[in-house]
Order: structure tokens, then sequence, then C-alpha cells
């Protein structure tokens, strides 16, 4: 008696649950996308926030990009034969399994580091006013010498 292996699938499950990826990856997942007639490959690079439900096959995992200043999150089917191939771009020691925190920080952080510009921006303003008005101390008491 011989058994036959039907493909029920065109993703490489053993591949997939073998990725060794974690929250606070980067990774690039080429998607499929089907417009019409044709097929293209659609590239979302991004950090991965959570990975769910470990290698089973309902597993999903987080992807958040920030595109013209929009955070951006995309939730990926591990095992979905839309997606053709997950890169890993960068690798990133975290401390936590889920990154959900870095959608407020990221904001804060952009909203600080606007804070700081706007300071500095106004201490330029006011040195530049400090040093004209010291030039004109300055010419004044040339003018003082000048004349005695």
């Amino acid at each position: 008696m011989t058994t036959t292996q039907k493909t029920i699938s065109s993703v490489n499950t053993q591949e997939r649950a073998e990725l060794s990826m974690r929250s606070g990856d980067t990774v690039r997942v080429w998607q499929k996308i089907k417009e019409g007639d044709k097929t293209r490959l659609q590239a979302f690079e991004g950090l991965v926030l959570a990975r769910k439900h470990g290698a089973e096959s309902g597993a999903t995992f987080t992807v958040r990009k920030v595109m013209d200043g929009v955070g951006v999150e995309r939730i990926f089917p591990l095992y979905s034969p839309n997606i053709d191939k997950i890169e890993i771009v960068r690798r990133s020691k975290v401390r936590r399994s889920k990154l959900y925190f870095v959608r407020e920080k990221a904001a804060k952080e952009i909203r600080h580091q606007m804070r700081k510009l706007i300071a500095q921006d106004k201490d330029l303003n006011t040195d530049t006013k400090h040093n004209k008005s010291e030039g004109a101390v300055e010419k004044k008491e040339e003018t003082v010498e000048a004349k005695a």
C-alpha cells in the first residue's frame, strides 16, 4: 500500500516554522498582490511588535513601520500563501515579547525632539538679539573713546 502526499498549500511550512523571527527584529515581508490578471510582489518593512501562537497553523506576527510620520501596523498570518517570503533585515535584543509600548513612545519621542528644536531656535533668536545689542554698546564706547 502506497500513500501519496498531496500539496494542500504552496507554503513551505517547515521553513516558516524554523524562521527565528522575534519581537524587536526588523523584517521585510514580501506579499503577493493580485491586480486584475497580474500578480506583483510588494515589500512591507518594519519592526516586529509581537509574534502570537508560536509555530502552530494560526500563528501571526505584527509589523509596524512609520511612513510620512504616520504609524502603519499590519498583522500577517505566518503560513499565509499570500506571503512570498520573509527576510530578517536586522536583529535586535529586547527585553519584552510584546512591544506595544513603542506605539506611544515613538510619538512622545518625536514630540520631545520637536520641543528641543523649538527651544534651540528660541535660544538662537535670543542670542542674536543679545549680540546685536552688545555690538551697539561697543560702537557707542568706540565713539566715546574717539571723542576723548
